[in-house]
């Protein structure tokens, strides 16, 4: 059993995509990065992550529709989901939400509040099941 956490990030634009898994990285998680919904899907099924932290609005797929998958597959339906959305998207987010995630949080967002979420699904997670 390893102590570090698998987080799949999945956003479309790469500037975003590196701020989040910097952050992360640095606040001591491991990340896979995937820019559209599709290849979300296709690193969850491969690597069953911790966690999930997905833009709404992506290629191929939005985070809408991956959290459903997500949450209709074996594996993952039990995986703490965050969407991050713009504020314009806010009724995207509630959907996501309606699909299963677990919590959003508004674009542009701090780093370090981003890596104070995770934590908090991560520990809650921890806390709601054993290993």
């Amino acid at each position: 059993m390893t102590d570090r956490v698998l987080i799949l990030v999945a956003d479309d634009d790469p500037d975003i995509l590196e701020l989040i898994t910097f952050g992360l990285r640095r606040a001591g998680y491991e990340t896979l990065e995937a820019s559209d919904g599709a290849h979300a899907l296709e690193l969850a099924a491969d690597h069953d992550p911790d966690l999930a932290v997905l833009d709404v609005m992506m290629p191929l797929m939005d985070g809408c529709e991956v959290t459903r998958r997500l949450r209709a597959a074996a594996t993952t339906k039990e995986m703490p989901i965050l969407l991050l959305t713009a504020l314009a998207e806010e009724s995207a987010a509630e959907r996501g939400l309606a699909a299963g995630a677990d919590a959003y949080m508004k674009k542009p967002f701090s780093p370090r509040l981003l890596a104070e979420r995770v934590d908090a699904l991560v520990a809650g997670r921890n806390g709601d099941r054993k290993g």
